[in-house]
């Protein structure tokens, strides 16, 4: 005969999962960031307090390995790895790498009280660790351009109240001025619209990518109104951000990294011809080997 278990001991099985979880993502925030080489415990922290299952949909979820894979089970155990999990993987929409995001997400440096814009926001798990980094003083304008997957981030970011989701592209509305803009979707050059919403002081972090081929994260400090630091920090693939891309500036792209020397960026330049220290140029900016001129 079956005996059914008491509530009690439901009860107490369901708190023994929940820490276990707590555990497996604790030790997840510290494997991911330290992989990344990132030491901010603030980083650390939101990680380890953000269930990555919140932000996916029901399992069995499909993860990315040289084409999609199952997980075989709905257990969100599973996700505590360094995996691309799909959102949409008929669209190749996926849910990024944990140690790439947590060192890009490092190189925005966002504190508590910035304002915060997100493009290419997905699901909102990303948009989360944000969010809770900049804190209630802060903000985080998130933009996503699948109606769909919109949908799903507003769900996800309800409890979230420094956070406004926006089904469209970032670049067809005036972008308010920030101090992080955290670019999530791969461009072959930098819009003047992100550049001109840049705080002084503030930074940009956007996958350079030329079509179909790896590019680089590029870190983007504006150091006065028209003085940018610029430097690549990592390789990088991303889908691709809509309104940012150009076949032709794809081409220029990918001879620079074809070429070499990306290790050797030092600046973005808006106003002046390009000289021989140029590495790319871009339809508004151009990547240089100097530093950026003084103020």
């Amino acid at each position: 005969m079956a005996i059914k278990a008491s509530g009690g001991s439901t009860s107490r099985t369901r708190r023994s999962r929940r820490a276990s979880l707590s555990a497996i993502r604790s030790f997840y925030a510290r494997f991911v960031t330290a992989s990344a080489g990132v030491a901010d415990e603030r980083i650390v922290h939101a990680f380890a307090a953000l269930p990555r299952e919140d932000f996916l949909g029901p399992g069995p979820w499909q993860v990315e390995a040289r084409g999609y894979i199952s997980t075989g089970t709905d257990d969100p155990a599973v996700l505590y790895q360094n995996m691309l999990v799909g959102l949409a993987p008929e669209r190749r929409i996926n849910n990024g790498e944990p140690t790439l995001h947590a060192r890009s997400i490092a190189m925005a440096d966002p504190h508590a009280g910035d304002t915060v814009i997100h493009v290419g926001a997905g699901t909102g798990y990303y948009t989360a660790i944000l969010a809770q980094l900049v804190g209630p003083a802060g903000k985080v304008q998130a933009y996503e351009i699948q109606p769909d997957i919109a949908a799903r981030a507003t769900s996800a970011l309800k409890r979230f109240a420094n956070v406004q989701v926006l089904a469209q592209s970032a670049l067809d509305v005036p972008l308010p001025e920030a101090a992080v803009i955290y670019v999530s979707a791969g461009a072959t050059h930098i819009p003047s619209a992100f550049l001109d919403a840049l705080a002084v002081g503030g930074r940009l972090v956007l996958p350079l990518t030329p079509n179909e081929r790896i590019g680089g994260m590029l870190l983007v400090r504006r150091e006065s109104v028209a003085g940018f630091a610029a430097r690549f920090f990592s390789p990088a693939a991303f889908i691709a951000c809509s309104g940012a891309r150009d076949d032709a500036h794809s081409s220029v792209l990918a001879a620079a990294f074809d070429t070499g020397g990306a290790h050797r960026v030092r600046s973005l330049r808006r106003d002046d011809a390009p000289d021989a220290s140029a590495w790319c140029v871009g339809p508004s900016s151009w990547l240089s080997t100097e530093p950026p001129p003084s103020a």
